[in-house]
């Protein structure tokens, strides 16, 4: 059977979505390499890409990280691409890590092969990261937990859509900020109820003394700010590749 580009790249895309690796690499073993074959020279760029992403998740999946990177570094890969092959690129870096030290890779460690194989300007848009959270993702996430530090289950999953992040992700990073926020919070209670001034540090107090960033009073909370809805990110499918 032959496929026109369009297909092919529909067909490509299908498949990564729904985490069928094996699947997906049965399909690509179908198609002619290129240099056999000029049939990749009718894909367009975005036809191409949706191909070259097919072929380093496999990769990945595989456990071929040399011809992981080498996918990665050879094409300009557009920013909707960027999160999925970013996770790639840095995960199979930690694994190999983790393989010659024998042992998990803590954040340190991470943090280390982070700096010693930065990510390719081919799958990043320049834009700082920390922790491989964007700052971008980041100041989404900073504002909602202003105005609703509990969001729903059905908002984990838009934020989660907005910044490009994983469900599991934004849970953990509010529940990490909420924990962060109550340790002032119980400070004052206890120089309260040790004779301080009278309100100063109280939980249930009127007074502005949160840390910058923290939730504003119930009573002062507006609405959340609406959240754009791009295309949701292809964030079950690091999950599935192991």
């Amino acid at each position: 059977m032959i496929f026109t580009a369009e297909q092919v790249a529909c067909v490509c895309e299908v498949l990564l979505q729904s985490g069928c690796m094996d699947r997906l690499a049965g399909f690509l073993r179908t198609l002619p390499p290129p240099s056999l074959s000029s049939s990749f020279s009718s894909f367009c760029p975005g036809e191409l890409e949706s191909v070259l992403k097919a072929k380093a998740a496999v990769a990945f999946h595989q456990g071929r990280f040399t011809d992981l990177y080498t996918l990665l570094e050879g094409f300009p890969f557009s920013p909707c691409s960027h999160a999925l092959l970013q996770q790639l690129w840095l995960r199979a870096h930690y694994m190999e890590a983790e393989r010659q030290r024998g042992r998990p890779l803590g954040a340190v460690g991470k943090y280390r092969v982070r700096r010693k194989f930065p990510l390719p300007h081919t799958i990043w848009d320049g834009e700082e990261t920390s922790y491989c959270f964007k700052e971008k993702s980041r100041g989404i996430l900073r504002q909602w937990y202003r105005y609703k530090p509990y969001p729903s289950t059905r908002e984990k999953r838009q934020l989660a859509a907005a910044t490009g992040l994983t469900t599991t992700q934004v849970s953990n990073w509010f529940k990490n900020r909420r924990q962060r926020d109550r340790a002032p919070d119980l400070q004052g209670f206890q120089i309260s109820c040790s004779g301080g001034t009278s309100g100063e540090g109280d939980p249930s107090s009127d007074n502005d003394c949160s840390p910058p960033g923290s939730p504003l009073p119930l009573h002062h909370r507006p609405p959340p700010p609406p959240l754009s809805h791009p295309p949701p990110p292809l964030r079950h499918i690091c999950g599935g590749l192991h």
